[in-house]
Formats: C-alpha cells, sequence, structure tokens
C-alpha cells in the first residue's frame, strides 16, 4: 500500500467514518421516539417512582450531551489528521489547525442540522449546532490541555 493510501486510512477514513455515523444518527433512528425506547425503560427499571416529566428531562439532557459528544470527537479526529499531514506532531499548539478543525466540525454540525430539516420526526435547531460547536471546542481544549500536560506545548 502506498504511504498516501496508508495516510488516508489511518486519517482520513475515520473522519469519514465518524461523520457517516453521525448522518445515520439524523435521520428517524436518531428521533427522539426512537431513542426513548432504550433510555425510558431502563430509567423505570432503575427508579420505578420515576415521572414521565423526569423522563423527559433525562432523556433530553443524555441527547444533548451525545450531541456535544459526537463532535467533540469529530473536531478531534480532524485535529489529528491536520496535525499528522501536515508535519508530525508539532512542538507547539498548532492554533491555525485547531481553528480548522473547530471550524469543520461546526460547518458539519449545521448542514446536519439541515439534513435534519427533511425527517418530519426530527427538527433542526440552531441551538443544536451551538451545543455542536461548543462540543467540538471541549473536545480541542482537552487535545491542548493533554498536550500542556504532556508538556508538548
Amino acid at each position: 500500500m502506498s504511504l498516501n493510501g496508508r495516510v488516508f486510512l489511518q486519517y482520513w477514513l475515520p473522519i469519514l467514518a465518524w461523520a457517516a455515523l453521525i448522518f445515520s444518527a439524523s435521520t428517524d433512528l436518531g428521533s427522539v421516539k426512537h431513542t426513548s425506547r432504550i433510555i425510558g425503560p431502563i430509567l423505570k427499571w432503575a427508579f420505578p417512582d420515576i415521572t414521565d416529566e423526569r423522563i423527559q428531562q433525562i432523556q433530553l439532557g443524555v441527547r444533548k450531551t451525545g450531541h456535544g459528544m459526537e463532535y467533540a470527537i469529530l473536531a478531534g479526529l480532524i485535529w489529528r489528521a491536520r496535525n499528522r499531514t501536515t508535519g508530525g506532531i508539532l512542538k507547539r499548539w498548532p492554533q491555525a489547525i485547531g481553528w480548522q478543525a473547530w471550524m469543520a466540525a461546526t460547518a458539519y454540525a449545521a448542514s446536519d442540522e439541515y439534513h435534519q430539516s427533511f425527517y418530519p420526526s426530527r427538527e433542526a435547531s440552531v441551538r443544536d449546532v451551538m451545543i455542536d460547536s461548543t462540543g467540538a471546542a471541549v473536545g480541542l481544549g482537552l487535545i491542548f490541555l493533554w498536550g500542556r500536560f504532556r508538556k508538548r506545548w
């Protein structure tokens, strides 16, 4: 396998696979109707006296946390690919690469919300783009802190 093929498989394919996973979760499969089938019964089993209102609140929190986490991972994967394919692990925090990863993840979040608008069971939300964008920033911040902890930057 050529070096370019190996670089693609190692660094860029994980981004495409993760983006495809996000894309598929933006269909009816990721709607409240489907995710509540998992979270609700678990909560009812663990807490038999829990109210339906409380279950809905917890489900909303889990769903929004998931939004942030999936974009933290996406931004981290983008940062990793850009960092490694532009000269390896840099001695200093590559600020431009951090911004590029954040902007790419945020742009994908906006396009994902647009994609959701085509499904009756989903809705597009600027708030979700903000949550996703914040998740991407948190993910990149954790990478930065990890680099500082390891005394790379």
